[in-house]
């Protein structure tokens, strides 16, 4: 019963209990992880070490466990986004320092910056004594936003950094902390954590020999090859690029559906939905620039006779006679939200496509599996933002640009619609 699988989903209720297996249909994560007389586990923070251990006079931290709350990002209580990628094995998360103070004093970060000494050694009996990172995500279940928590595997730190981010509720800058986290695969244990590893790890009666009989397989040679090991044991899923229905529609209850309605009800309630392509284009370049640095967007096209092209943007590769310029065509669609985009729409900007240009499809909606076949099929050159991603850069920008809330943000984007269309060719951007 110790057995935790990626994705599962936990309960962790106000009042826990150690003697029930499941509590309202979900698993009980006190019973998990649960050591007779011992102190339950708690995950009442974001970064949470469980309590000391002191075997034979050396003392451990039998782990570090840090939680994200999606739910919280921009609020005023967590003015910062946790990156989240467990499919390819990366976790950017941010300390726990909000105020003026010494970040370095906060109990959070003064626990993960002593475990990123440790785990960044060349030494393998200082990485003996490293504590495994255990990462988990609050989770909203049938709109509650507190209680639930997913599994996200375990792993080490790879990177801390000094960074300096905005406190929102005091309108004052201050210094914190991102980590870098690998995640490492679980093959060998068929994708299963084995939270008997970290029990052992707290019996104070066992060494730290005997605990490695029950760690990861990947844990073993992280420990013995370091860091030099790390790509070949950070978890990498291997899939199809489709992303299921569910996946690109926000969690009922969440912040991203009631910004998705919003910008629905906007362009819809006044039969506007046109006016939707110019937030379509400034999406477009918010996602791209967090690749691709050199994006410049360009106009909204005529209202009619676009035949499928709605925006065009251009994206910068290189420097003066090693440079191309490429040419970037948008669709905009505000969409019933529960319904599949068309495929025929999809078509008529592959169309429009020449050699070398890339196509962006913006949709309130989202994309059935088949249009997303045909599209890797085909290999098409076409980058589809769905719609609880377009509520997640909504979401972001607003926060970013100190926006008071969506509506402020969508008025001011409306409003500079009509100075964003322009009656020009697509090839014109190229000598902008």
């Amino acid at each position: 019963m110790n057995k935790l699988k990626i994705g599962q989903i936990f309960r962790y209720p106000k009042d826990k209990v150690r003697d029930k297996p499941e509590i309202d249909g979900y698993p009980n994560f006190s019973f998990y992880t649960d050591l007779p007389n011992e102190n339950l586990v708690q995950l009442e923070s974001g970064i949470n070490p469980i309590g000391k251990v002191i075997c034979k006079g050396k003392e451990r931290t039998p782990a570090i466990i840090t939680s994200t709350s999606p739910h919280k990002i921009g609020s005023l209580d967590t003015p910062w986004q946790d990156i989240y990628h467990i499919e390819k094995g990366h976790i950017r998360y941010f300390g726990d320092n909000k105020d003026t103070g010494e970040p370095e004093k906060k109990k959070g970060n003064k626990a993960l910056l002593k475990q990123f000494e440790i785990h960044n050694s060349s030494d393998i009996n200082t990485r003996k004594d490293a504590s495994p990172i255990i990462f988990f995500k609050r989770k909203a279940i049938n709109g509650k936003q507190k209680g639930y928590l997913e599994f996200n595997g375990f792993g080490v730190i790879t990177n801390a950094e000094r960074i300096v981010q905005h406190n929102r509720k005091t309108n004052s800058d201050f210094v914190n902390y991102s980590f870098d986290f690998a995640v490492l695969e679980m093959k060998s244990e068929n994708e299963t954590f084995d939270w008997e590893w970290i029990n052992c790890r707290r019996n104070k009666n066992l060494s730290l020999e005997d605990t490695f009989k029950k760690a990861p397989d990947s844990w073993k040679r992280w420990i013995k090859l370091g860091n030099k090991s790390i790509d070949s044991l950070r978890r990498n899923v291997f899939k199809i690029d489709i992303l299921p229905t569910e996946k690109q529609k926000p969690e009922k209850g969440s912040k991203e559906q009631k910004t998705l309605e919003e910008i629905y009800d906007f362009y819809t309630i006044h039969s506007q939905k046109q006016r939707f392509e110019n937030l379509a284009s400034i999406a477009t370049e918010h996602l791209i620039k967090k690749s691709a640095k050199n994006y410049k967007s360009g106009w909204i096209t005529k209202g009619s006779g676009d035949s499928g092209i709605d925006f065009v943007g251009r994206m910068d590769i290189g420097t003066d006679f090693g440079g191309a310029r490429i040419i970037v065509l948008g669709q905009a669609k505000c969409e019933a939200l529960n319904s599949p985009t068309g495929g025929t729409h999809i078509a008529r900007t592959v169309a429009k496509l020449k050699r070398g240009w890339l196509g962006v499809y913006v949709t309130t909606s989202y994309f059935s599996d088949k249009v997303q076949i045909e599209i890797l099929e085909d290999k098409y050159p076409l980058l589809l933002i769905n719609g609880k991603k377009l509520a997640e850069i909504v979401n972001e920008i607003v926060f970013d640009q100190g926006y008071k809330n969506v509506r402020e943000y969508l008025n001011k984007v409306d409003s500079e619609y009509d100075g964003a269309i322009k009656y020009r060719d697509p090839e014109e951007i190229l000598f902008e």
